[in-house]
């Protein structure tokens, strides 16, 4: 047993030796085959990241244009609507003047031609009177004055008569 403990210190050391020649060639090997190899796997992942970052921006952006684009377009939707509207409305208030005006106007023509016709009436009733009038007036002057009148004095008690008549 003694053997073993004698030679025991020396493993021991020998065995940390060698594990740390061990790790520094493992290291030396990998910093020169395998680093490359790591670093640029990290690289890439970060150039992903950047460029998934960079296009989540750009998309990002691009929704805000869109939105932006459809409110302007909104707002010129509304803004021609309500032109439109105001547009109907002037139209239908120049009809409704036309329409008032005309009815006006038609109203205003029809009470001068029913004003007119009742004047022709009244005239042609008169007319119609005044012979009747006349003979009846005729008659009655001639029992009154008990003579016959000459037509220039009938005539005369006539238009005397409807004049009075008129009045």
């Amino acid at each position: 047993m003694m053997t073993l403990l004698s030679a025991a210190p020396n493993t021991v050391l020998g065995n940390i030796i060698i594990a740390s020649l061990s790790f520094i060639i493992v290291i030396v090997l990998i910093r020169t085959f395998a680093w490359k190899n790591i670093t640029s796997i990290f690289e890439e992942r970060a150039n992903k990241i950047n460029k998934d970052i960079d296009t989540a921006e750009a998309a990002k952006n691009e929704a805000e244009e869109l939105v932006k684009q459809r409110t302007e377009e909104l707002a010129g939707s509304k803004a021609e609507a309500a032109g439109i509207i105001e547009t109907a409305n002037d139209t239908a208030n120049q009809n409704r003047a036309k329409i008032l005006a005309t009815a006006n106007d038609e109203a205003s023509a029809t009470k001068q031609r029913v004003k007119e016709e009742i004047e022709q009436e009244r005239k042609e009733a008169l007319h119609s009177v005044k012979g009747d009038v006349a003979d009846i007036s005729v008659a009655i002057a001639e029992k009154l004055i008990g003579q016959s009148l000459d037509k220039s004095a009938q005539s005369q008690l006539i238009d005397s008569y409807l004049a009075k008549l008129g009045e």
